[in-house]
């Protein structure tokens, strides 16, 4: 099944670059990133609302009422409305998450911006967390979004991965 996976990672991909051509034009990127990743949490966090949008015997009807509804609890954009209807209607709702992520990549791409996942020893202050983006920021000529984790076999210091790259600064 790996060539059916291929496919279905493809398909993500060309939905999240069109969503994008989308939300870069209207200035609704951060927006919209956030929406559908509260929205694609939602939909992992709940096996019943999984189940109900991936099952064929669901009338599409049915799959668009629910989903109209939980965009409203959200207060979701018109945006994001949209595409989750045309995932409903394509029967792609259940790529949700792939979708998610494939476009979150996409925003970083276009607009020059490089994750990184720092784990270090212990709880980095407010200070270190700036100071390190911007020394990130300096080396990789990017912007970087940073997220944290903490690791208890490290002595001390940090270690900071983006992409494939990984700068190890840590004691173990």
């Amino acid at each position: 099944r790996p060539g059916e996976e291929r496919e279905l990672k493809a398909i993500a991909h060309r939905y999240a670059r069109a969503l994008a051509d989308v939300v870069i034009e209207r200035g609704t990127a951060e927006a919209v990133k956030a929406e559908l990743a509260a929205f694609a949490q939602m939909v992992g966090e709940s096996v019943d609302l999984r189940n109900f949008l991936a099952n064929p015997a669901v009338a599409r009807s049915q799959k668009q009422a629910v989903v109209e509804k939980l965009i409203g609890r959200l207060n979701g954009s018109k945006t994001l409305r949209n595409l989750l209807l045309v995932l409903v209607d394509n029967r792609r709702a259940v790529l949700l998450s792939e979708i998610s992520e494939a476009f979150e990549a996409e925003l970083r791409a276009r607009l020059g911006v490089a994750k990184a996942e720092v784990t270090s020893a212990r709880d980095l202050s407010g200070e270190e967390r700036t100071e390190l983006v911007r020394t990130l920021e300096r080396l990789t000529g990017k912007r970087v979004e940073a997220s944290y984790s903490l690791n208890p076999e490290l002595i001390a210091g940090a270690q900071v991965r983006i992409g494939s790259t990984v700068y190890d600064g840590s004691v173990r």
